[in-house]
């Protein structure tokens, strides 16, 4: 236990240098806590890795951590907000995951063969692959766009939260259905599972609203600076765990937690928020140092070729959805510039983890499966490709878009139907002066 306790502030003190760099440099650092990671996992002594960590640790690690990254930033953001852009972002994010479907589940396909013995599992895997890879990740987009300049920018955030709960659905209802179903019978066991798709929906949203009336309630005009903060972190957990518990979407129903209290009156909000901040970004530089450390990334040149190829392929696919999805409405460069931003980051990481344990657990269908671990070195490479290209997309930021866009919108005044006349103000009757 003390190893492990020495491990853990090991790699936070290490985490801290690393955000601290890349807060200098004004990069992502993501990239440098998973670097760090795939070098700590490289360092042996006697054969033995320094770090070692149980299965069951890092999974539960990346769920806590997905729980206050989604709450963390969907508290941000206001109704007015999210309305102004949600019919919009939605169809991006539903076009965005029928392509990726499609076309990246093709070239996957063609470009890595993830499972050698069995073609239902072959396009699975690279179907999981494909539904992780609709991600941008909420806490890397709102960091990196944090100060949102303009309405492209917006667009990304809210993004980044919707398609959150797809994201994390969708993998594990294709394992499900790998678990269920044989290659005769696949059709009428995916019909099956369309009313546990919407049930998991209904209650992640039904969860999300139920803890969010009781804790906020009580919260309303009473602050606690030992027990308030601590509530927060409690309510988000007990949400998700009621909202898995009971067959839902924990995610979403975090999603809709974190949205009822960025909108509802709760004494101190901004202290709380601070507070959740924190804590999000301690498990934050834990999970990303602990997915370099799990997955390995092959070295080998094919890998490394084909990965960056089938990468390109993947912006393709982005472009094309946001072009049908908004056919006349931005120039070239900001839709490249939507694009570029697919970020990746703590969803993705904790998919890959649960993924990993089930690649070693006897009783699932991923057990020692041949594709799976090809599959996370994608994901893992990904992940690299997609913040360095992000980085550096914001880093020049200028070339995509306006600078005038960074003034605030203008507030239209209502229209005074009778406008009053500005009353005169009564002269003064100076007496004469006689001479």
């Amino acid at each position: 236990a003390l190893i492990g306790l020495t491990a853990i502030a090991g790699i936070l003190l290490i985490g801290i240098i690393c955000s601290t760099i890349a807060d200098k440099f004004k990069i992502s650092n993501i990239l440098l806590l998973i670097i760090t990671g795939v070098i700590i996992n490289n360092i042996k002594i006697q054969g033995n890795k320094i770090i070692e960590f149980s299965p069951v640790f890092l999974t539960s690690l990346a769920t806590l951590a997905l729980v206050m990254i989604v709450f963390d930033g969907t508290s941000r953001f206001k109704w007015r907000e999210i309305d102004t852009f949600s019919v919009k972002v939605l169809k991006l994010v539903l076009v965005f995951i029928v392509f990726n479907a499609i076309f990246l589940t093709i070239a996957t396909h063609i470009f890595f063969r993830l499972e050698s013995t069995n073609i239902v599992y072959e396009i699975a895997l690279a179907l999981i692959f494909a539904f992780i890879n609709c991600e941008t990740d909420p806490g890397s987009v709102l960091v990196m766009l944090k100060n949102g300049r303009e309405k492209i920018s917006k667009i990304l955030q809210i993004e980044s939260v919707l398609n959150t709960p797809f994201i994390v659905l969708l993998p594990f209802i294709i394992i499900d259905l790998m678990e269920s179903v044989r290659m005769e019978a696949i059709i009428p066991k995916l019909a099956e599972q369309f009313l546990p798709f919407i049930q998991q929906f209904v209650t992640g949203v039904g969860s999300g609203v139920l803890i969010g009336i009781i804790f906020f309630k009580f919260m309303k005009k009473r602050y606690s600076e030992q027990l308030s903060p601590l509530a927060i972190v409690t309510a988000a957990l007990i949400t998700y765990t009621l909202a898995e518990n009971l067959g839902g979407n924990g995610v979403l129903a975090v999603t809709v937690l974190g949205l009822f209290f960025g909108n509802v009156i709760v004494a101190q909000k901004e202290q709380l928020k601070e507070f959740s901040n924190v804590f999000t970004n301690a498990l934050e530089i834990l999970v990303f140092v602990f997915i370099g450390i799990v997955i390995e990334i092959p070295r080998s040149p094919g890998f490394l070729f084909g990965s960056i190829f089938l990468f390109l392929i993947y912006l393709v696919i982005r472009f094309a959805a946001i072009q049908v999805t908004f056919k006349g409405e931005y120039n070239f460069k900001e839709k490249l510039f939507m694009t570029l931003n697919v970020s990746k980051g703590i969803t993705v990481a904790s998919i890959a983890f649960a993924i990993t344990i089930l690649y070693a657990d006897e009783n699932s269908i991923l057990y020692n499966l041949k594709g799976v671990m090809p599959m996370l070195n994608l994901t893992l490479i990904f992940m690299l490709y997609s913040i360095i290209l992000s980085t550096i997309v914001i880093k020049y930021i200028d070339l995509f878009l306006k600078k005038h866009e960074e003034a605030e919108p203008v507030v239209p005044q209502p229209i005074q139907t009778n406008p009053k006349k500005p009353e005169k103000k009564p002269k003064k009757n100076t007496p004469k002066r006689k001479d």
